[in-house]
Order: C-alpha cells, then structure tokens, then sequence
C-alpha cells in the first residue's frame, strides 16, 4: 500500500498542477488550493434555486452542485463556507473563500473589489405577491403607493434596487431570506421584488404566491461567480465553465433545479 501513496498523491495534485501551467503566470489562489487539497466555495445558503441549507451544514441548489462539479474537475476537496449577501464582499476580501456561487449579480461596485467568471445566465428584479393581488403589483408604480408593504432581505441587490425604487410604500426589512416569503404569504407583507428565477421557484413552492411578470423583470442583470483578483484563477474557473458548457453537463444541472 506504501508504494501506491505516491502515485495517488501525483494523480491528486496533477489536475492543479496542469491548472498553474496552463494560465502562464503566478496564482495565489491556485497555489493554496493545490497546498490545502481544497477548493473553498462561499454560499449563502438561502436563494433558491442556487443553494439553501437544510438540515444545517447541508447544502442543495444549482451551485451547490456547480460547486462539487468544480471540485471534482480540481480534483481536491469541497469545502462550503457559509457566507452571508450582507457580508459576501467583506468574506471574500478576508479570504474566507475562493470563489463565490449562489446567484451572484453583476454590479459596478462589485467589479470595483473583485473579479467575475464568464456569466451563467441574465437575470431582472421581478414582484412575487399573493396571486389575488399579483395584476396590482405588476409595475413598479402599482408597487410603490401608500398602504403597500414592500418586504426586503438585506445586504444585497434586491435592498439596493427596493431603495432605490421605493419611496412611497412602507419597505420592510427581513432578515432570514429563507423565510421571506412566508410573510406574504401569511399578509404580514404585500410583496418582494427579487430576481425573476426566484419568483419562479416561490411560485412553485407556495400556492398561494405567484410570480409577476418574470418574463419581463423591470431590470436585466448578469449572474456569475465571484473571485478574487486573481486572474489566472479567473481563467482556469472561466475554462472549467466553457468545458461544462460544451460537454451539456452545465444544461443538465441548470435544467435539473430551474423548473
């Protein structure tokens, strides 16, 4: 067995080491995965479709299974580092993780502090309501009048976007996005606006909610993961993508959680 530990410790490191080469220049990152054996992977753990945790320390979604995808083809170990929309800069600069998934929008405050992967998808800020009040709340001025409850999870683009948008309606912030839209399906809010994809899935999941116009989100954003400044991490996540990508292995797990 003594003899077989070398040659399985050369196959281990070997998908790494062709990593470092293959992007021509020195990565910090890389180098720490391929010392550590372990790729860091931040999620939030409540954004449906891309990750939520249940039971505590499990994680499911799209990027939950994007994130062991990217592990297997490193060929080190998955680590989830539970992050926060709050705090997803701060960890990502504290080196907390190396790369973030989960629904990661495209900003130009974001693209001041770090690097983006190629884009996985386009995305908008869409109403989710109960269904019997959704037609109230399919513009954005139907949202914002005296008497509506706007609700809003924190720290992210969808409380940049309700600031920005709402100035007549009562908005609310809530702070665990995993129970969110149980207050407006229970009338203790009236609506949220999130991410089209999300409004989809809530309507999936809870009856009496449905979504508002997804098809037309009253913006148009790219998601993708978040990195470091590291460009040559950059190009190997990028390359890992485009590989996904071309072998249909990225459509089958986009078309296994995106209902």
């Amino acid at each position: 067995m003594r003899r077989l530990l070398p040659a399985l410790f050369l196959a281990f490191l070997l998908p790494l080491a062709a990593s470092l080469a293959a992007c021509g220049e020195e990565s910090p990152v890389l180098e720490r995965i391929e010392t550590t054996g372990e790729v860091r992977i931040g999620l939030t753990g409540d954004y449906k479709p891309f990750s939520w945790e249940e039971p505590e320390g499990h994680f499911e979604g799209l990027d939950a299974e994007m994130a062991a995808a990217l592990a297997e083809e490193l060929g080190v170990r998955l680590v989830i580092v539970r992050t926060s929309w709050p705090t997803l800069m701060e960890d990502l600069a504290a080196d907390k993780y190396d790369i973030g998934m989960g629904g990661i929008s495209v900003t130009d405050e974001r693209k001041e502090r770090a690097l983006f992967s190629a884009p996985l998808l386009t995305d908008g800020k869409a109403p989710v309501a109960r269904c019997e009040d959704a037609a109230r709340f399919a513009t954005l001025d139907g949202i914002d009048r005296e008497g509506v409850t706007v609700i809003v999870n924190p720290g992210g683009t969808n409380e940049k976007f309700a600031r920005a948008n709402i100035s007549n309606a009562t908005l609310v912030l809530h702070t665990d996005n995993a129970t969110i839209f149980e207050e407006i399906a229970a009338g203790r809010a009236d609506v949220m606006i999130t991410d089209a994809i999300e409004t989809r899935i809530v309507a999936r999941d809870y009856p009496t909610l449905c979504a508002t116009n997804p098809d037309a989100p009253f913006t148009q954003s790219e998601k993708a993961y978040l990195l470091p400044k590291d460009e040559a991490w950059k190009v190997r996540v990028d390359d890992w993508l485009g590989e996904m990508e071309a072998s249909g292995k990225k459509r089958k797990i986009f078309e296994k959680w995106v209902e």
